[in-house]
């Protein structure tokens, strides 16, 4: 029997972070493609060794490669590491042309993959990376060397595809998609039963959020609310990534429970009045598109954002997500949200879910892979990313 076809996703993520994009879409590849997720190097002080690559095997099928590299190498050197590691790891009968599909979200891994031949090479834009606290002045550069070798490029968010599309003829839009199944318990659960233990006690209303707390949240804003209304109850989960900790408020209403799985959330948001999206309006949020917009409605939970552009214009408009510029409009706008019976928005919401299931975006690229290996020269190169009629490279 033929093998599947091997996908090889250079990420900045990390694998066990926040459950996001690059893992509800690998996560679906990982059932017609045998997926291989390179995580960015850690540098252990403690290596005295030669660099090696942990692996380890998800319960959706994708193996996580995580370069480990002694602490001191400089850049040209942490390269040549990573590029000796990632071509051991695809050792093979064919070689490194065993890769059907190269797929990045970090142009920065190009310094040390590309010299592999995939099939396909794909770019799923999802932020601008350039944009971002602490991004390598070099990240423009191996950008547009991206943009110059993809088959294909996926943006994340509408300002994304508005920013990439004349740079390369074929950029798609690919926005938030959503697992409905998934969130669809917060809808259906008691008050009280099954709570988070961390959230049990804490007085209503409650206000969440979800995500990676950095230098995208407006952390005044967020004081600001919890002042206006300290009769409120403003939970905060997530990892607080790239800025100090010291600087999170710290009121008696403001509760910050720390990272949470997946799988927990549900739980979380089932007692949640409104979702509360306080994004600063800076650089770094200027193409962003929230992934927890479509999971705050499909929880059955209203959303009150600042005016992030996507939002405004994919949901704002559509009256789906109140927008609020200030504190006093946040207050205002969760009011009137908590006030407002589902039964009048919830419908709508649903609607539009139903067009953004997380399969249906998948689906949608995977059609567009096939047709890129099409477009390649008849070499019989392009069957080996839709049947994978290959030998499998002993490692992956």
């Amino acid at each position: 029997m033929a093998s599947k076809p091997l996908l090889v996703c250079f990420s900045h993520l990390r694998w066990n972070f926040v459950f996001q994009r690059p893992q509800h879409l690998l996560s679906r590849a990982a059932a017609s493609h045998r997926v291989l997720f390179v995580e960015e190097p850690l540098h252990r002080p403690d290596e005295a060794g030669l660099p090696r690559m942990d692996l380890r095997l998800t319960d959706e099928g994708v193996l996580v490669a995580t370069p480990i590299l002694p602490q001191g190498l400089d850049e040209v050197r942490a390269d040549a590491a990573q590029r000796a590691l990632l071509d051991d790891l695809l050792e093979g009968p064919s070689g490194t042309e065993d890769v059907a599909v190269a797929w990045y979200y970090t142009p920065m891994a190009l310094s040390f993959s590309g010299h592999l031949q995939p099939v396909v090479t794909v770019y799923d834009c999802m932020d601008e990376l350039s944009a971002f606290r602490g991004a390598s002045p070099g990240l423009r550069l191996l950008e547009r060397r991206l943009m110059q070798r993809a088959d294909l490029v996926f943006t994340g968010g509408r300002s994304l595809y508005e920013a990439k599309r004349g740079l390369h003829p074929h950029t798609h839009l690919f926005a938030s998609g959503v697992d409905v199944m998934h969130f669809a318990p917060a809808r259906n659960t008691r008050p009280g039963h099954g709570e988070p233990a961390d959230q049990v006690g804490l007085p209503r209303p409650r206000l969440g959020w979800f995500g990676v707390v950095d230098e995208r949240m407006d952390l005044d804003l967020v004081r600001r609310v919890a002042e206006l209304r300290p009769d409120w109850c403003i939970v905060m989960l997530g990892p607080v990534v790239k800025i100090d900790p010291a600087s999170l408020p710290r009121l008696p209403n403001i509760h910050w429970l720390g990272m949470k799985g997946h799988d927990e959330l549900p739980g979380y948001l089932a007692s949640w009045d409104v979702g509360l999206m306080p994004f600063a309006l800076n650089e770094s949020t200027r193409y962003i598109s929230p992934t927890k917009t479509p999971e705050y409605l499909a929880a059955g939970v209203p959303v009150v954002c600042t005016p992030i552009a996507d939002v405004v214009r994919d949901w704002g408009e559509h009256g789906l997500a109140t927008i609020a510029s200030t504190a006093e409009e946040m207050v205002a706008g969760a009011e009137a949200a908590m006030r407002q019976p589902r039964a009048e928005w919830l419908p709508r919401a649903d609607e539009r879910l139903a067009l953004i299931s997380w399969d249906s975006v998948w689906a949608r690229m995977r059609s567009l892979i096939g047709q890129a290996a099409a477009r390649r020269p008849a070499d019989g190169l392009q069957s080996r990313v839709m049947t994978g009629s290959t030998a499998a490279p002993p490692h992956v």
